[in-house]
């Protein structure tokens, strides 16, 4: 509702500019004032104005002053200072249209394309890929359509990176530390059904083994790393036992993960896979092209020479005959492959650059949609997924530099405008707390008991998984709910349970922002009290309680509400101030869709809930002895919650029955 009066009073103050002095402006900037006591909306638009005018800006705003007031929505318009302009708005007609369910649409046309989670399907997930999975979630949650907004046609991919080096090395492990050939390979997965053992958990420890293994015995590391790299091509190769064998692990622990991410609230569209890209031949036909324009070229000096070689972005122009030392490799002088080169394929496949195709087959059936994995050849029909309008990557900052060599490869390619349509949501990786590691069952030295974080690694088989972490925070909410809800049947409570755990494992992931390395600690993040999802959900909880206690309908309070002059009781800034939060909905949406950032979201979540609990404590809403007031507090109330609810379903946080 806010950006709605905002636009108008944009719209009509660009018209009184064109009328009253013949003069246009490209923006027009509206602050928020410091204090509710100077109005809703702050225009500087006076100060903006007087170089061209040559008038100070307070004869400015004295001159627009009256022709503003007169703008629906708006109660009045003081001079404030040196020339700002103070908007009040007309709190009673801005209320009944939120109670009615007005409010700026989110949305737009063009195709977007999100790359979240892209595990590696060597092992279990663990709670760094938690990060990576719920950003890209969230980010899907704010741009797709739903009930609230139109939002943007909107597609969710997970890369799998089925041929890499990780999926080599828990081959390697398989073949060569336990033995197996690929019948052995076969019976072993089924083993592990029967006895319900999971592969993931299985090939964690594994991969942590072989990780070791390479580097224990200096006599046999070269003979070793060898073994690695000949695996390596032969499941690039495919079409022989070894790649069998890697097929049938990796996509194993694909299911698995996507069964891990399912528990989240977490689904996908379609999974490319780095084996389809290599044997459709997306690489030949993307180095053709770069070929042809001149942005990959053979070095035949310095130390990338017989190597294929792209410049870097800003990188300076070449004396003649000077070599470009710091070129990026895309091919190596063996005639392997890197990742950059690639994932430049597999970009210009995403913006429908390549003019080449995946195919594609059915893999997991969600509740509501099909979930495709690309294949060879594939069935039909199909959906598309390589057209987009914008691209969304969620890779942590480690990949800054690779992700700015794609973009890079798309400017000199001539593909400017994609570029610019190319986002990198990158993020600062998770650690641990000492103190949490500890609950984890990990020994820690005095040294590290006295660090701020302890980095989780995969190699060494430090950290948490991710499906152990959602049972201790599901475990832990359940423990809590049980004492305060003894009442509720076993189903409800663990049904109450999932919704807090889950909710407060999300909400911790999406607090700070991407480039905030995150301590995760067990205790903070289910915390009642502070910043964290329970805190927002209990909040949403209590607003419902109110109409449950009082056996009332929302939808009724609010057309009772419709009915009443408001004015006298939304004069109370402490009324006014929840109002005021919700109509800011569509506007905050837009702002972290705009920075790619879900933590303002997360952010502002936390400020509704605050300012609903402060509203809470001093009104006494089911004790109101005046009908009128009582009904303007319940309406209140009401859409407090319905912002809640709406608020923390694009974080991916259901709100429970109960907490």
């Amino acid at each position: 509702m806010y950006k709605i009066l905002q636009q108008g009073i944009q719209a009509k103050i660009q018209a009184l500019l064109a009328q009253q002095y013949d003069v246009e402006l490209k923006t027009l900037v509206v602050e928020l004032p410091p204090k509710l006591e100077f109005g809703e909306m702050a225009l500087p638009v006076a100060f903006e104005l007087a170089k061209r005018l040559k008038k100070a800006p307070r004869a400015i705003a004295q001159e627009l002053q009256p022709l503003l007031s007169e703008i629906p929505g708006v109660a009045s318009v003081e001079i404030a200072g040196a020339g700002y302009l103070n908007v009040k708005l007309d709190r009673a007609a801005t209320a009944q249209r939120m109670a009615a369910g007005e409010h700026a649409n989110v949305g737009g046309d063009g195709f977007r394309l999100i790359e979240h989670t892209s595990i590696n399907p060597n092992k279990a997930a663990h709670v760094g890929h938690l990060r990576n999975a719920i950003l890209g979630d969230t980010f899907a949650r704010m741009l797709r359509p739903d009930a609230w907004k139109p939002g943007y046609a909107t597609g969710v991919q997970n890369y799998i990176d089925n041929t890499g080096v990780q999926v080599a090395d828990i081959v390697v492990a398989v073949t060569h530390l336990e033995g197996m050939n690929l019948d052995r390979v076969r019976e072993w997965m089924t083993e592990l059904l029967e006895t319900n053992t999971r592969l993931d958990y299985a090939c964690w420890d594994m991969y942590a083994r072989v990780s070791q293994w390479y580097e224990e015995d200096p006599e046999q590391k070269v003979e070793r790393k060898k073994l690695r790299l000949d695996t390596l091509h032969a499941i690039e190769a495919g079409n022989n036992e070894t790649a069998e064998i890697a097929e049938l692990i990796a996509t194993g622990v694909l299911r698995r993960h996507l069964t891990t991410m399912e528990r989240l609230g977490i689904e996908y569209d379609f999974l490319p896979r780095e084996s389809e890209i290599l044997h459709l031949h997306f690489w030949e036909h993307a180095r053709k092209l770069m070929v042809e324009k001149g942005v990959l070229y053979k070095e035949t000096a310095g130390k990338n020479a017989n190597a294929w070689v792209m410049r870097r972005a800003g990188a300076p122009p070449l004396a003649e005959g000077e070599v470009d030392e710091d070129a990026k490799i895309l091919i190596r002088s063996n005639g392997t492959v890197t990742y950059v080169g690639k994932d430049i394929a597999y970009h210009l496949w995403k913006f429908g650059l390549l003019g080449l195709d995946f195919g594609y087959a059915k893999f997991r059936e969600y509740a509501k949609h099909t979930c495709w994995v690309s294949t060879t050849e594939g069935e039909d029909p199909h959906p598309s997924f390589g057209h987009a309008d914008a691209i969304y990557n969620v890779i942590d900052s480690r990949q800054d530099d690779p992700q700015a060599q794609v973009k890079e490869a798309l400017r000199a390619l001539g593909y400017t405008a994609e570029a610019e349509k190319y986002t990198h949501l990158n993020y600062a990786f998770v650690a641990l707390t000492p103190r949490t590691a500890e609950e984890l069952g990990y020994t820690l030295s005095d040294e590290d008991k006295a660090k701020q974080y302890l980095e989780v690694s995969g190699r060494k088989g430090f950290g948490v998984k991710a499906d152990d972490l959602i049972d201790r925070m599901i475990a832990a909410a359940l423990a809590e709910v049980e004492k305060r809800h003894p009442e509720l049947s076993a189903d409800e409570r663990a049904d109450i349970a999932e919704a807090i755990g889950v909710g407060a494992l999300r909400y911790f992931m999406l607090r700070f922002t991407r480039n905030t390395l995150i301590a995760f600690d067990f205790r903070d993040a289910l915390s009642f009290e502070g910043e964290t999802g329970p805190y927002a959900q209990y909040a949403a909880v209590r607003a419902a309680n109110i109409f449950r206690k009082a056996g009332l309908d929302e939808d009724v309070v609010l057309a009772e509400f419709a009915k009443l002059d408001a004015s006298a009781v939304l004069a109370e800034d402490s009324v006014w101030e929840v109002w005021l939060m919700c109509s800011r909905l569509s506007q905050v949406l837009e702002q972290g869709i705009a920075q790619a950032e879900p933590a303002v979201l997360a952010k502002y979540a936390f400020v509704l809930a605050q300012g609903f609990n402060n509203f809470y404590h001093r009104h006494h809403i089911l004790n109101e002895t005046d009908p009128a007031k009582k009904t303007v507090l319940l309406a209140t109330a009401a859409v407090a919650r319905r912002s809640l609810v709406q608020l923390l379903a694009w974080l991916g946080i259901r709100v429970p029955a109960a907490m």
